[in-house]
């Protein structure tokens, strides 16, 4: 190990930042380099090696189309920052590093000798590439400088500054940075919010005071926007929807799912996304917001049953809601045939006046999203 190599891995180890290195085709010295200086438990927690195509799809939860690739090393690295959050230590920053390369071998190789590496972390992404001129160098030599990228991605995660120049030997080097979207930083945990404006800026968390209309919307349907336009001239305020990501009754929606659930209010609505199953959690976000709601939902707002069964913990997590000025408009719902108001709900003393009726003369929708599958469906 050469006496720069060491002090750039003494410099890793002296930094809190934990990483977990995912590495395939190249990039395997950097490892031994992580390992071999004292203080490496400081650093790594994990190092993962593919070498078959089965290990890179346990990894990745897929075969990439093309496994040298910018991509394939982002989606490397941003697996590897999933298991570095999940192992790591709660008061740590962590980052994930993927690197993919394909170096000289003892066959021929039909494309470009070379590499990615992509380091992702709170701080946002970056994506090293860089193309080897074949035959130059042994592969020795190669693996030297795909390690070297993956020691420049962990330097430059914690914030430091570039730690190898332009390689100025025929090859040519890429550098993409770029910030993570805040949707794949609610996918990862590390947001509790995000909302999703209809013109598709997206920004993490919440800022909106008004009206917030709360669904799964399988599908968004005219019944939905109607009410939202009949909450604002009630509330006179702005009404935007909530895709709630987690219900007390379902399981919770998947990355999938609920990318095709926002695909439905593109360049019509701004929609929240958030993880809160219940409305305790959705007023420590909201505060100060008018929940819009129909009567079967209501029922289950008192509902012991959604609180472990125990009516004391129901009264102060409702108790909450109304501490953070929260309230609720109740639109009736046809339910075994029959219309129920929220004169029907029996609500228990001190809360009542959270409640207030959409009147049935104002707002009426029989029709469910259930029935609307059903329909779409031919059933």
């Amino acid at each position: 190990m050469d006496e720069q190599v060491r002090a750039q891995v003494e410099q890793l180890h002296a930094t809190p930042l934990m990483a977990v290195v995912a590495v395939s085709g190249g990039g395997f010295q950097a490892i031994a380099w992580l390992l071999g200086v004292a203080g490496a438990s400081r650093t790594v927690i994990e190092a993962i090696v593919q070498y078959s195509e089965g290990a890179l799809r346990d990894l990745l939860g897929y075969v990439p189309e093309k496994h040298v690739s910018p991509e394939t090393a982002r989606h490397m690295a941003r697996a590897a920052y999933e298991r570095a959050r999940k192992q790591g230590p709660a008061d740590s920053p962590v980052v994930g590093i993927g690197c993919t390369a394909a170096i000289r071998t003892d066959r021929d190789k039909r494309g470009d000798h070379g590499c990615y590496v992509a380091s992702w972390s709170q701080r946002g992404s970056t994506t090293y590439g860089v193309t080897l001129t074949k035959g130059q160098r042994e592969r020795d030599a190669e693996e030297d400088i795909v390690s070297r990228l993956v020691l420049r991605a962990l330097l430059e995660a914690d914030g430091g500054e570039p730690t190898m120049h332009h390689i100025s030997l025929g090859e040519t080097e890429v550098i993409e940075r770029r910030q993570i979207n805040p949707l794949e930083q609610f996918f990862l945990g590390d947001i509790d919010a995000v909302t999703v404006r209809s013109d598709g800026v997206i920004t993490a968390g919440v800022d909106h005071v008004g009206g917030v209309l709360s669904g799964s919307f399988h599908p968004l349907h005219e019944g939905h926007e109607g009410l939202a336009r009949i909450a604002a001239g009630m509330l006179d305020a702005e009404v935007v929807f909530e895709l709630a990501v987690a219900n007390v009754d379902k399981k919770p929606l998947e990355e999938r799912v609920i990318r095709e659930r926002l695909e439905q209010f593109s360049g019509r609505d701004t929609v929240i996304v958030t993880r809160e199953p219940r409305f305790d959690g959705k007023a420590a976000l909201l505060p100060g917001c008018t929940f819009i709601i129909g009567w079967d939902t209501a029922a289950r707002l008192f509902a012991p049953r959604y609180y472990g069964d125990d009516e004391v913990r129901m009264l102060a997590a409702m108790s909450e809601v109304r501490d953070r000025g929260c309230t609720f408009l109740v639109a009736g719902r046809v339910v075994e045939g029959e219309f129920r108001s929220l004169e029907e709900l029996q609500v228990p003393s001190g809360f009542s006046d959270m409640l207030t009726a959409i009147p049935e003369s104002v707002f009426r929708q029989d029709l469910s999203s259930t029935e609307l599958r059903l329909t779409a469906d031919g059933s």
